[in-house]
């Protein structure tokens, strides 16, 4: 099971993620109590360096922006909205994670999505059987208003390849519980799932 704790803005939370065996580590560049900016994303990047992969956390993001934020961040894989990424100068190198929201159409799918609420970081629950139908078809990350209370059946209900959780590992608006981060990764790699779990 892929996990990945997205929004983070601490120190000690990062730690947390990292000694817990999080996966992937998000940081955000869209507006929201979680936004940070380049700089301090690097600087608190550096000890998830090696050890999870840095994901940017993006949506409808221009271009000069974006160049900054890679430019100074430096980030491991891009994550924005599925139609932003037809529109943006990205480096060959550069992982895409793109979001599939609940309520789009997908025609053709890419090898990895996101399958997300309308409103990221907004706790609100995606379509799960929506998203267990993507599932079958491409290796699907579900978020959306997960904590360690339900995570167990999202997995079941879903069967995903991973999660990705902000607002239920938080103790108020933009900064993370560390007691939940412990929680949820707990209760994430305790649930039964038939899904892949190849690492990315």
């Amino acid at each position: 099971m892929w996990i990945k704790i997205c929004g983070m803005t601490t120190p000690d939370a990062i730690a947390t993620a990292l000694e817990a065996g999080a996966d992937a580590i998000g940081f955000v560049f869209a507006p929201s109590p979680r936004q940070l900016t380049p700089e301090a994303a690097a600087q608190l990047a550096r000890p998830a360096r090696g050890r999870a992969r840095c994901v940017a956390v993006t949506r409808h993001p221009a271009q000069p922006a974006l160049d900054e934020m890679l430019r100074v961040f430096r980030p491991d894989v891009l994550q924005t909205d599925e139609d932003d990424l037809a529109a943006l100068k990205l480096p060959g190198s550069l992982e895409r994670l793109p979001v599939v929201r609940s309520g789009e159409r997908t025609t053709a799918l890419p090898p990895r999505i996101l399958f997300e609420g309308p409103s990221s970081g907004s706790g609100t629950a995606s379509d799960w059987s929506a998203a267990r139908r993507l599932a079958r078809r491409t290796q699907l990350v579900l978020a959306g208003g997960l904590d360690s209370g339900n995570v167990a059946g999202a997995l079941a209900a879903v069967h995903p390849f991973g999660v990705d959780v902000s607002s239920g590992v938080e103790a108020r608006p933009g900064v993370k519980s560390p007691l939940k981060i412990l929680q949820f990764i707990a209760a994430a790699r305790a649930a039964p799932t038939t899904a892949s779990e190849d690492p990315p």
